[in-house]
């Protein structure tokens, strides 16, 4: 796994950027939950499927109407009541590596500090992503899934908790010298049809911190 932190100094986005922007993609809600059996049992009921991935600790549907990739964490001492600590991250899921390429492309070209991470292995998928940061911090990635991750070798990515994102170490990567191999199930799950310069500091979990300014 590659992680590459940019800063752009580009002026304000133009048309030219728009034609760029992801398309056949869908929105990803990753959640913080305090019991995901709960939370599976609820969300089945609230969108009418089951989950497209179970491990432990997560969970994620494949919702075809609305377009959404949901995703339930299990981080307890994240979540508070109510909307308290629910949010995770955000992201956009695309077809392949490509659009995440013209999405690096585009983002940078718009002026947004952008960090790349090429087969990174997190919430128990191998993925080429690319994350960014909103003006309050919040972050979002545009992804796609390359393969299944086996349980025994990969684990969530959460915003706060303890624990390493996977056995790989920070940011997500796999041992070296051991691939991962894809489960004809969950990554037809995951792909189901949908309508150098600085580094960005990371967390225990994989989901990178936005550039900081000042004491934090």
């Amino acid at each position: 796994m590659s992680a590459t932190s940019t800063h752009s100094t580009a002026g304000q986005p133009g048309p030219a950027h728009a034609a760029e922007a992801p398309t056949g993609g869908r929105v990803q809600l990753a959640l913080n939950v305090r019991d995901v059996d709960a939370a599976v049992g609820f969300y089945s009921k609230l969108f009418g499927v089951e989950p497209a991935k179970r491990r432990p600790g997560y969970a994620n549907f494949a919702i075809a109407s609305p377009p959404l990739k949901l995703v339930l964490i299990e981080n307890p001492d994240s979540r508070g009541e109510g909307v308290t600590g629910a949010l995770n991250h955000l992201g956009v899921e695309v077809g392949d590596s490509e659009q995440v390429g013209a999405a690096t492309r585009r983002l940078t070209g718009q002026g947004l500090d952008t960090l790349t991470e090429d087969a990174t292995t997190c919430c128990y998928a191998v993925q080429d992503k690319v994350w960014v940061h909103d003006p309050d911090g919040a972050p979002w990635e545009v992804y796609t899934v390359l393969a299944d991750a086996p349980a025994s070798s990969s684990a969530v990515q959460t915003l706060a908790g303890d624990g390493d994102c996977c056995t790989g170490g920070k940011g997500g990567s796999q041992p070296e010298g051991q691939a991962a191999t894809a489960s004809s199930t969950d990554r037809a799950a995951d792909h189901t049809p949908a309508p150098e310069a600085g580094t960005l500091e990371m967390t225990e979990h994989g989901v990178p911190l936005p550039a900081r300014t000042g004491c934090c």
